[in-house]
């Protein structure tokens, strides 16, 4: 028992650190840069790299919700893989945004992408591919040698799951494809109109997949939905040279103060831990903030997104279709019931939100005024501009008059902030009312077909409907 306690104990501890190790290598020039240039690397590089990123997926559903699966798939498949890649890496360690022909300006920005240098970089790699082994090893301990062969068709799905998406990019080259060719995406196109037709089915899909399951095996599939949209989510850190989501192109940028940035770990954290606070956060601010950029992408002349296949728009699809689906789909199925009376953390917990990035946004753009590299000092037009929670550039094509405040060298809108604000706000009780609406008509529903004899499912459905509402009475008190 004792030795079984120190193995989980272990496993817990090796996992986390695995994660950790995993998490500050996206920040350099990662495997990530790898995964659209199938011509410079190694095929078995390329595989190995993509199996390791299932791996940061199937090792915390088997060690911290004790997938007997994912185990084993995890002991069988990763060691290999993670050996192949300490032998495979060519010259992946030699990336640089660096050429010969870098602008004086992308030579001030390289310095600080390329914060880290190889020789952390390496170490950060091979101490990655030590933690695969050892945790592989201690679930052998746990669970010994033994594997089920039902357990590997789990295997697929964890490779979809965790697909690094700028691999279609290997197939096209952007730079030849006109901005007014039909496959580009940008506003009220057939693109952008799918996409919103994926989030509907993607959200509903998965409701009715869910709804018929145990308690424990919701949890667990919302769990592994999370842990998709923070390996997903991080892909966009590593795309630091240049060729990454959207604007993010500077280790500034990454800095997690857009709303729907911030709430990929909301979200992802109220599935983790269960805590009201966070259900309501996610429920009430984010489901908003990730449905509202599915009707307006924003100005089109602020986006980058190249067409419906690249990178930059699978990215955005897949983490906010999984952000709103996990804002929602607790309440939905559920585990938390919001009321308005929810909602008053969540507002001042968006306000913390503009405020801090409408100081972080200043300053940073007040600093880059002043970095330098090799004697060139950036000039006007090459400034960062982070934009974080858009309270810097306005995505609505409305121009707005100026109440400045100067924040160090940086003259911030504080009209546009607090415009900012209160439209957002709106937007959320607006989505909390398209919620009670569905729930007063959902109840009418059900009520009218038990009264009306229409069977003993519908009976059993508005019963379950009111025990469910006492439920979560009984457990506020």
């Amino acid at each position: 028992m004792i030795k079984r306690r120190a193995i989980e104990i272990a496993l817990k501890a090796g996992t986390g650190l695995l994660l950790a190790v995993s998490l500050i290598l996206t920040f350099t020039v990662s495997d990530y840069y790898i995964f659209n240039r199938f011509g410079q690397f190694d095929f078995f590089f390329i595989l190995s790299q993509w199996v390791k990123k299932a791996g940061l997926l199937l090792l915390p559903l088997a060690v911290f919700y004790g997938k007997r699966c994912c185990a084993d798939i995890a002991k069988c498949v990763l060691p290999l893989f993670a050996v192949i890649s300490c032998f495979m890496f060519g010259e992946f360690f030699d990336v640089t945004a660096v050429t010969a022909d870098s602008t004086p300006a992308e030579l001030v920005y390289a310095q600080f992408n390329e914060f880290m240098p190889k020789s952390a970089n390496i170490a950060l790699f091979y101490a990655s591919n030590v933690l695969f082994l050892a945790v592989c090893a201690l679930l052998v301990a746990r669970d010994g040698w033994g594997v089920r062969a039902k357990s590997f068709v789990y295997l697929p799905a964890a490779l979809v799951g965790c697909m690094p998406l700028n691999m279609f990019e290997n197939f096209f080259e952007i730079a030849t494809i006109p901005e007014t060719s039909f496959l580009r995406f940008k506003n009220f196109t057939v693109w952008h109109f799918l996409m919103l037709a994926v989030l509907i089915c993607f959200t509903v899909g998965a409701y009715y997949f869910l709804k018929r399951k145990s308690r424990k095996a919701q949890e667990e599939y919302l769990a592994a939905a999370a842990i998709v949209l923070l390996i997903q989510y991080h892909s966009k850190d590593s795309m630091l040279i240049g060729d990454g989501y959207n604007v993010y192109h500077t280790l500034f940028a990454v800095v997690p103060l857009f709303i729907c940035n911030i709430g990929v770990y909301v979200a992802a954290l109220s599935v983790f831990l269960k805590k009201r606070i966070l259900y309501a956060m996610a429920f009430f601010v984010h489901a908003a903030g990730a449905l509202s950029v599915f009707v307006y992408f924003g100005r089109d002349d602020m986006s980058n997104y190249g067409i419906f296949c690249s990178y930059s728009i699978l990215y955005f699809c897949l983490t906010h279709c999984l952000l709103f689906a996990l804002s929602v789909l607790p309440s939905a199925l559920g585990h938390y019931r919001f009321k308005m009376k929810h909602c008053m953390i969540p507002l001042a917990y968006y306000f913390g939100v503009i405020v801090v990035a409408t100081l972080a946004s200043a300053l940073v753009t007040s600093a880059s005024m002043g970095f330098s590299y090799g004697g060139y000092t950036l000039t006007e037009g090459e400034y960062l501009m982070p934009n974080y929670a858009f309270t810097q550039i306005n995505p609505f094509p409305v121009e707005l008059p100026v109440w400045g405040v100067t924040v160090w060298r940086y003259e911030v809108n504080m009209l546009y902030i607090m415009l900012l604000y209160v439209f957002y706000v709106a937007l959320f009780f607006l989505l909390n009312g398209a919620y009670y609406s569905f729930l007063a008509i959902r109840g009418r529903v059900l009520r009218r077909k038990a009264s009306g004899g229409a069977g003993e499912l519908a009976q059993e459905a508005a019963v379950a409907e009111d025990n469910r509402s006492k439920t979560d009475e009984n457990e506020e008190k």
